[in-house]
C-alpha cells in the first residue's frame, strides 16, 4: 500500500482512539465484515525497504517481459484496520533510480524518449479512496502523476499476512498491482516490428511489494 528526502523507512500513522473505528469494530464503513487479524493491524508501522519493492513489468518485442524497479523512493502510509476507507498512501519516486539490470536500457528510460528525468525527476502516486472488497482484498484509487500528467488509477491491494519474525518484530505484507497505458502519460516512444506489433508494449504493470514492521514507541 500504500509512496520527501531519501530515507529507509516510511510511516503509517496511528488511528485516533475511540469513535467508530475503536477496537472491536466488526465491519468496514462499506459494510463488509473485517477479519480480526486485519483489525489488529491498526497502529503505526514502518516500511522495511530492503524487503520491499516498487517495480514494473512490460512486454518487449511481443515475446518476452522486461522487469525493473526503482531504488530511490519515499512514501507515507496510513492503514486503519477498523475503517479501511481512512487508509491512504502517498509515494514519490525518483525516476532516475530505475534499474532493469541493463545499463544502456536504463539510460534510455531516463532520457527524453521516456521519463525525461532532467525535466521531470519524480513520479508520484497519491491515493484518494480505499475500499475493502472482502476478505483480504482492497481497492485503492489514486492519482498517478508522470511527466506532470495526472490521471486516476485503481490499485488492487492484497493483504498477505502477518508474522512475528525471529527478531521479535511483528511484520505485515501487502501486494499492490495495477496496469496502465503509458501513452496516457505521454510515454509514447516505440518502434514498429517488421512482422507487426511494437517493440515495447503500451501496457505496463506496476507492482508494489510492501513489507512493514510495527513501529515501537519512541
Amino acid at each position: 500500500m500504500g509512496i520527501f528526502s531519501r530515507r529507509q523507512t516510511a510511516t503509517i500513522e496511528p488511528t485516533p482512539a475511540g469513535g467508530p473505528g475503536a477496537p472491536g469494530a466488526q465491519a468496514s464503513s462499506g459494510g463488509v465484515a473485517l477479519d480480526s487479524a486485519l483489525r489488529d493491524l491498526t497502529g503505526q508501522w514502518t516500511i522495511d525497504r530492503p524487503h520491499s519493492r516498487v517495480g514494473f513489468s512490460v512486454r518487449h518485442a511481443m515475446v518476452t517481459t522486461v522487469r525493473g524497479a526503482f531504488a530511490d523512493y519515499d512514501s507515507t502510509l496510513y492503514f486503519d484496520g477498523d475503517r479501511p476507507s481512512e487508509s491512504r498512501a502517498d509515494i514519490v519516486i525518483r525516476v532516475a533510480s530505475v534499474d532493469t539490470g541493463v545499463e544502456q536500457r536504463d539510460a534510455h528510460l531516463v532520457g527524453t524518449d521516456f521519463f525525461d528525468a532532467r525535466r521531470f525527476p519524480e513520479m508520484t502516486f497519491r491515493s484518494t479512496s480505499t475500499v475493502h472488497e472482502g476478505g483480504e482484498s482492497f481497492r485503492m484509487t489514486g492519482d498517478l502523476t508522470i511527466r506532470e500528467v495526472t490521471r486516476p488509477v485503481e490499485l488492487q491491494l492484497d493483504y498477505l499476512g502477518s508474522v512475528v519474525d525471529p527478531f521479535g518484530f511483528e511484520r505485515v505484507g501487502f501486494d499492490g498491482t495495477t496496469t496502465i497505458d503509458r501513452t496516457e502519460w505521454g510515454l509514447v516512444y516505440n518502434q514498429r516490428l517488421a512482422a507487426g506489433g511494437t517493440m515495447v508494449s503500451e501496457k505496463v504493470r506496476l507492482q508494489f511489494d510492501i513489507s512493514a514492521v510495527r513501529a515501537t514507541a519512541s
